[in-house]
C-alpha cells in the first residue's frame, strides 16, 4: 500500500504565499513522476505542475514564475512553493506520485485566496 498525505494548505491574502508538502510512504521501490493537481469548485482536475525523478520539471502556464516545485528522493516528498497567489488559484490541491505501473493520489489540501 502506497499514501500520500498532503499539508500545508490553508486561507492567504492575494498576493500572499504558501507551502505545500507531500510525503509518500508505504511499499516504495521508486517513484517516477511526482505533481501536483488541483480542482476549484465546478470545474475539472487541473495539472499545476510536476516533476521527475531526474528533476524535470512541468508547469500549468497558469502558475509559471510564480509556483516552484521541488522534491527529495530520499524522503519520498514533493513541495510545491506557491507565491504571488490569486483568487483563481483557489482550489483543493492533490499530491500524485506515479509509482511503477500505478499512480497515486493524496487526499486534497484546500487553499483559500480571500481578503
Amino acid at each position: 500500500q502506497v499514501q500520500l498525505v498532503e499539508s500545508g494548505g490553508g486561507l492567504v491574502q492575494p498576493g500572499g504565499s504558501l507551502r505545500l508538502s507531500c510525503a509518500a510512504s508505504g511499499s516504495i521501490f521508486s517513484i517516477n513522476a511526482m505533481g501536483w493537481y488541483r480542482q476549484a469548485p465546478g470545474k475539472q482536475r487541473e495539472l499545476v505542475a510536476t516533476i521527475t525523478s531526474g528533476g524535470s520539471t512541468n508547469y500549468a502556464d497558469s502558475v509559471k514564475g510564480r509556483f516552484t516545485i521541488s522534491r527529495d528522493n530520499a524522503k519520498n516528498t514533493v513541495d510545491l512553493q506557491m507565491n504571488s497567489l490569486n483568487s483563481e488559484d483557489t482550489a483543493v490541491y492533490f499530491c500524485y506520485a506515479a509509482i511503477g505501473l500505478h499512480g497515486y493520489w493524496g487526499q486534497g489540501t484546500q487553499v483559500t485566496v480571500s481578503s
